[in-house]
């Protein structure tokens, strides 16, 4: 039944009101209006430390048409944990290393359909260890206990499984695992220094890597690079289709944001090793953490590097049941013009 005030407009001007409000864009509120993004310890988070303190998301989101955005950050110490939390909502973005990314794709192939936004940074990993009488994987021991971020599902764990293949055979990978503690890298560091803890070493990143090398006592065992047969990618970042499908202006600010981040790392490196200093509370000095992010080998980048080496052991050991055909299979639109492997 139409109104009186309709009665009495005519019928073409009805016509055109109705066609105007179709086509008005959607409102920002069909976004979502907070969101929460997850980090963990070290320089591989450093863009989005830098991000997280300088606000870019909700910079970069005002941009898109959604100006009220409200981003939370958590600390996870593993993408285990991570994982659990992006599949029950209570998280937008997790963050860390291929492996425990790799692990989500597989289980979410189909439903969720999990992809990584970009990579975040190239860097080695070390196995370091205060044992005198470990100089090579074999040498490890059951009187040893390997710390990393999460047992069997951390790119740490991952690449302990690769090189012990490497050294024991194939079906060996696991020999190593019945060793491994989880622990986050701040808490490696304190027990692997104390001397007094049964962790003897720690699969690590930088700068806690660095930091444990300059005590005489600690030597490193294995370096990832050397798994890989040379760079690779440490950390992605990842959500779900349905998250960026339903949120495509909030998805593009994070974009964004990461590649102004990264942008301010490369520019300026003394800046950003004063930055992750502020904003991590580490007590290294400016001189120390500096000279880390001037390693050439590690990089700041949204490039996918030796992505698929991961995914193809994680394949064979079955670790996952699908195999993509390409990188661009596991990442969103947004990097598939980089020259990712």
């Amino acid at each position: 039944m139409r109104t009186a005030l309709a009665c009495r407009l005519p019928a073409w001007l009805i016509a055109v009101c109705a066609a105007a409000l179709v086509a008005l864009p959607s409102p920002a509120q069909a976004e979502v209006t907070e969101i929460k993004v997850a980090e963990q310890y070290g320089i591989g988070y450093l863009p989005l430390m830098l991000m997280e303190e300088q606000k870019l998301i909700e910079k970069h989101a005002k941009a898109n048409g959604v100006p009220d955005l409200k981003v939370g950050w958590a600390k996870f110490a593993g993408g285990n944990v991570m994982n659990d939390a992006l599949l029950s909502n209570s998280l937008q973005f997790a963050s860390g290393g291929v492996a425990p990314f790799v692990t989500l794709w597989g289980r979410t192939r189909g439903n969720l359909d999990v992809k990584a936004v970009a990579a975040i940074d190239s860097m080695p990993l070390y196995l370091n260890t205060r044992n005198p009488n470990v100089k090579a994987l074999k040498d490890f021991s059951d009187k040893d206990r390997i710390a990393l971020p999460a047992v069997k599902v951390s790119i740490q764990a991952m690449t302990l499984q690769m090189a012990a293949e490497k050294t024991f055979g194939d079906g060996q990978q696991g020999k190593l695992d019945p060793l491994t503690v989880t622990l986050s890298h701040p808490d490696a560091q304190t027990a692997l220094l104390s001397g007094q803890s049964e962790i003897t070493a720690h699969f690590g990143s930088p700068p806690f890597q660095y930091q444990q090398l300059k005590n005489p006592a600690i030597h490193t065992v294995l370096n990832s690079y050397d798994v890989l047969g040379g760079p690779s990618t440490f950390n992605v970042v990842w959500t779900t289709s349905k998250f960026r499908t339903e949120n495509p202006r909030i998805y593009d600010a994070f974009v964004k944001a990461l590649d102004e981040a990264i942008a301010q790392i490369n520019a300026d490196r003394k800046a950003a090793a004063e930055a992750y200093l502020r904003i991590s509370k580490d007590k290294d000095t400016v001189q120390d953490i500096l000279a880390m992010l001037n390693d050439p080998a590690i990089v700041f980048t949204t490039t996918p590097q030796n992505v698929m080496k991961y995914v193809d052991f994680m394949l064979k050991t079955g670790s996952i049941k699908v195999k993509p055909d390409s990188w661009k299979d596991l990442f969103f639109p947004n990097v598939h013009a980089l020259p990712g492997s």
